[in-house]
């Protein structure tokens, strides 16, 4: 338990601190969480999780839709949608709607694997914010949001070299 000299909850430099030593265990968890052995060969990348939580949450989509969820660009969805066709993870379905337009969706054959596999951070986070008020649940995803922007900004460019 921290103790704190600022009134009300912990300073700053407290705060940067626990936070500084949790990330890494908080990382270590979750990649330690076992992945089903229906997906062990897949060589999944942590981009693949993002678009596999979106279709198993959210439902099946089209690529422009996956887009603006993950926040990247068509074509990145696109060439992650290949990668999980080619296994037979996803299927490309004409959507009755428009039939130019393809929709993603998961194959019934991974379904459960992926929901075994994404329920273990679900469930967790699912304890967590159940104990939240909306507003400190909307301080934690803004406070994470955040994070990654700030992480974004100190980004060295290509060329840059990391100090």
């Amino acid at each position: 338990m921290l103790m704190s000299t600022e009134a009300g909850g912990i300073t700053v430099n407290e705060a940067v601190r626990t936070l500084l030593l949790l990330m890494p265990r908080l990382v270590g968890r979750a990649k330690r969480l076992p992945i089903p052995p229906e997906l062990r060969d897949l060589d999944l990348a942590p981009r693949h999780l993002a678009l596999l939580a979106h279709l198993e949450y959210d439902g099946p989509a089209s690529v422009n839709e996956l887009a603006d969820r993950l926040e990247v660009a068509p074509t990145t969805v696109s060439l992650m949608v290949s990668e999980l066709v080619r296994p037979r993870v996803l299927e490309r379905t004409a959507d009755p709607a428009d039939r130019r337009r393809r929709i993603i969706a998961i194959t019934p054959a991974y379904a459960e694997p992926i929901r075994a596999w994404l329920s273990g951070s679900a469930t967790a986070w699912e304890h967590v914010m159940n104990d939240l008020s909306p507003a400190e649940r909307a301080t934690v995803v803004t406070a994470l949001r955040s994070f990654e922007a700030a992480l974004e900004r100190r980004d060295p460019q290509p060329n840059e070299p990391r100090s």
